[in-house]
């Protein structure tokens, strides 16, 4: 299968992997299992990627959101599981076809694929790409397929996506992305609302009609492109 962990996460030069393993614990317990996010299909991706691997901090498994350059930042560990869970297909992940936008350092995709789906992964900024899918590879993640590009465009190519997760935020729900859904049940998680803040927000789609939950307030860097905020 393209989309299993084909080989273990590179050592952290400043620390036995023991240690990263006790901080990543440590991290799904505090961070994610105590606020109420305990499916255990979820818990164990989150305890089996390294998120060392894929930031360049003192303090990878904090919570906090992080700068990886570019003006881009890896959201904090709760947020990436909390739009992982909301994102989840109705069939479940293994197999799923998933769209991310934002591809950023490469941690939530990297999730994605140890949960089993097939993600195609998008980036505004060719060199945060080049940088995520050689941490991805380096971290045994040898299946997804990284595109650079306007995400407020998506993917049509790969369409349509079970499940589509925006990690910027936009004024509104791009119409691109709610068209490459599947028409039964397919979910977009998104922030929207102002440069500011916004709420992270599920639209499901059913035939030609949408739903829309607002779930809670959260802050992301904008979505630029045709269909979110002028660059």
């Amino acid at each position: 299968m393209p989309w299993r962990r084909w080989a273990s996460a590179r050592r952290a030069p400043d620390g036995p992997e023991d240690a990263w393993q006790a901080a990543r614990e440590r991290m799904v317990h505090a961070q994610i299992e105590s606020r109420g996010l305990d499916d255990p299909e979820l818990l164990r991706a989150f305890r089996a990627v390294p998120r060392h691997a894929f930031v360049d901090s003192e303090d990878p498994y904090g919570d906090r959101a992080l700068g990886i350059g570019s003006g881009q930042t890896i959201s904090q560990p709760y947020v990436v599981a909390a739009m992982t869970w909301l994102g989840r297909p109705r069939r479940g992940w293994r197999g799923a076809r998933i769209l991310e936008i934002g591809t950023g350092s490469g941690y939530a995709v990297a999730i994605l694929a140890e949960l089993g789906a097939e993600v195609v992964t998008m980036e505004r900024h060719a060199s945060l790409a080049a940088d995520a899918l050689e941490r991805l590879r380096n971290a045994g993640y040898r299946g997804v397929r990284c595109v650079v590009g306007d995400g407020s465009l998506g993917f049509p190519d790969a369409a349509p996506y079970d499940s589509i997760l925006v990690t910027a935020a936009s004024p509104d729900a791009p119409a691109p992305l709610v068209d490459q859904l599947q028409t039964d049940g397919g979910r977009l998680v998104i922030p929207i609302g102002s440069r500011e803040k916004q709420w992270l927000t599920v639209v499901e789609r059913h035939g030609e009609t949408t739903t829309r939950r607002a779930m809670e307030p959260v802050v992301f860097v904008p979505l630029v492109g045709a269909h979110g905020f002028p660059g």
